[in-house]
């Protein structure tokens, strides 16, 4: 699908909009997108364009910008795939995010640097002593998108591999 710059702006005034939910219900579709609004903390999932479910998230320690380096504490920005998923991570589960793109990769080159990768939706820090709800209020990961354990139960049942994700300023 594509966007033009009208529809994204309606988009992403419906999803600024949207409370945040603390439905405990997991989604019972398959989304065909997801959009992360990192000026909001947020990761939405979508399914023919209507808006399935919302989460908070914690990401880098610098999320704003795009990501331009290896160990930036950046997530990147643009329209990605989510392209497999990870049962046996050290973050509970995960799925990862096509970055670096083939421009990714040129804006890099460019610069004399490492774009970096294994950026991924992730679940909870298994060595951190707070309790998840808290963890989520600090980013906390080295760019990647982190959501607490039973929130990524919910989002991998609802993803299938090639899912594209969308990240915004």
């Amino acid at each position: 699908m594509r966007f033009t710059l009208l529809s994204a702006a309606v988009l992403l005034s419906q999803l600024l909009s949207l409370p945040l939910q603390a439905s405990s219900s997991p989604a019972a579709v398959k989304v065909d997108l997801v959009v992360v609004t990192k000026s909001e903390n947020s990761l939405v999932l979508l399914r023919n364009g209507e808006i399935v479910k919302k989460y908070h998230i914690a990401m880098g320690d610098t999320p704003a910008g795009h990501k331009l380096k290896e160990g930036d504490q950046r997530t990147p920005q643009g329209r990605y795939l989510l392209d497999y998923k990870k049962s046996d991570s050290a973050f509970y589960k995960s799925i990862h995010i096509s970055y670096p793109n083939e421009e990714d990769k040129l804006r890099a080159q460019a610069l004399g640097l490492s774009p970096g990768g294994m950026i991924m939706i992730h679940g909870q820090n298994p060595r951190s002593s707070l309790p998840a709800e808290e963890a989520q209020r600090y980013n906390w990961t080295n760019g990647c998108i982190a959501v607490t354990n039973k929130e990524m139960d919910e989002i991998w049942q609802a993803i299938d591999a090639g899912t594209p994700i969308e990240i915004w300023p």
